[in-house]
């Protein structure tokens, strides 16, 4: 724990996306809240069909959706933290790559999850 998803809309550029999963990986590690940089999961889910508003037909808005599910425990000022790090790592890492086109928003739901959850490691 924990996990990170990414959504994103198609015209938002995302020109390495393994760049992207690093620096948000790093900066939540950076924080300082978590034991193991392995424990950071992030993966990226792109949004084939999407609408901001309600006539947006030449998809002028995008946006990209992160997600961040932790174990219960951590308070409010922590869990604003942690979305406020990935706002800006996001920001400063996709900044370069967009054309412009589209009005981008960047958007962070912080979740605590049930205290019921399992893992296991193993080998293959």
């Amino acid at each position: 724990m924990p996990h990170l998803t990414i959504q994103a809309t198609p015209n938002v550029s995302i020109e390495r996306p393994e760049t992207l999963l690093k620096a948000l990986n790093q900066a939540l590690w950076n924080s300082g809240h978590f034991a193991k940089p392995t424990d950071i999961k992030a993966r990226l889910l792109p949004v084939d069909t999407f609408l901001v508003g309600i006539e947006d037909d030449e998809q002028e808005y995008g946006f990209i959706y992160a997600h961040l599910k932790l174990i219960v425990g951590r308070d409010i000022i922590a869990r604003n933290q942690l979305a406020e790090i990935l706002v800006t790592t996001i920001e400063q890492t996709l900044k370069e790559d967009q054309s412009g086109r589209a009005a981008l928003q960047i958007c962070v739901e912080v979740e605590e999850i049930s205290a019921i959850y399992h893992k296991k490691m193993f080998s293959l």
